[in-house]
């Protein structure tokens, strides 16, 4: 099914808004304490729950406005749901944090396995948003898998030796802007690989 156009900007509020108010909830409660059914919870983990109807609303809604829902998008729904599930049901936020860990690692896992069989699954997730040569696929799918690997190890230090504060603020802003500094520095460098459109002149 071929997707519907929406506005770049309600896209962008629908794909940020969750993670943006996770971190407003987790500003507003982070010294609370709640007591729900005889058992005192923490504002991260109050925070964390709220995000998983959150999340799986803006995603509901991007399909209903596209037509679309990606592979990636259902992976990391079922994570957010896995992993708020036993944040609550154990009352312990590491389950959380280690949701992050999990995702970017089985997003260098799953881009490794396509380069070891010689095809770039990345191609096949952004091939209609950036036209680049298969070498250009290649080469960008290798970085990737490493920088997802990469983020996968930082997110571990990170939670395991910092505090809950910066894990927060490194979750909603550090990581994935890092991530984003990133494709655009690669996308420049991969710029020979870029295929260019036909001149339509005749």
């Amino acid at each position: 099914m071929r997707e519907k156009p929406i506005s770049p900007v309600l896209r962008q509020a629908l794909e940020l808004g969750p993670s943006l108010l996770f971190f407003a909830v987790y500003m507003w409660i982070k010294e609370d304490t709640f007591v729900i059914w005889g058992t005192s919870y923490s504002g991260f983990i109050v925070a964390a729950v709220i995000l998983v109807p959150v999340l799986l609303a803006s995603i509901a809604a991007l399909w209903w406005l596209t037509g679309v829902l990606s592979r990636m998008q259902i992976f990391v729904a079922i994570m957010v749901i896995v992993f708020g599930g036993l944040t609550a049901w154990f009352n312990n936020q590491s389950f959380f944090k280690m949701k992050t860990t999990i995702v970017y690692a089985m997003f260098s896992i799953l881009l490794w396995i396509g380069i070891l069989r010689g095809k770039s699954y990345l191609q096949w997730i952004m091939g209609a948003a950036l036209p680049l040569k298969p070498e250009g696929w290649m080469i960008l799918t290798r970085r990737l898998a490493m920088m997802f690997a990469a983020l996968a190890v930082a997110n571990e230090l990170i939670w395991r030796t910092q505090s809950e504060y910066t894990w927060v603020v490194l979750e909603t802003f550090g990581m994935p802007v890092a991530l984003f500094v990133f494709l655009m520095v690669q996308i420049s460098l991969l710029e020979r690989f870029i295929i260019e459109p036909p001149d339509d002149k005749s």
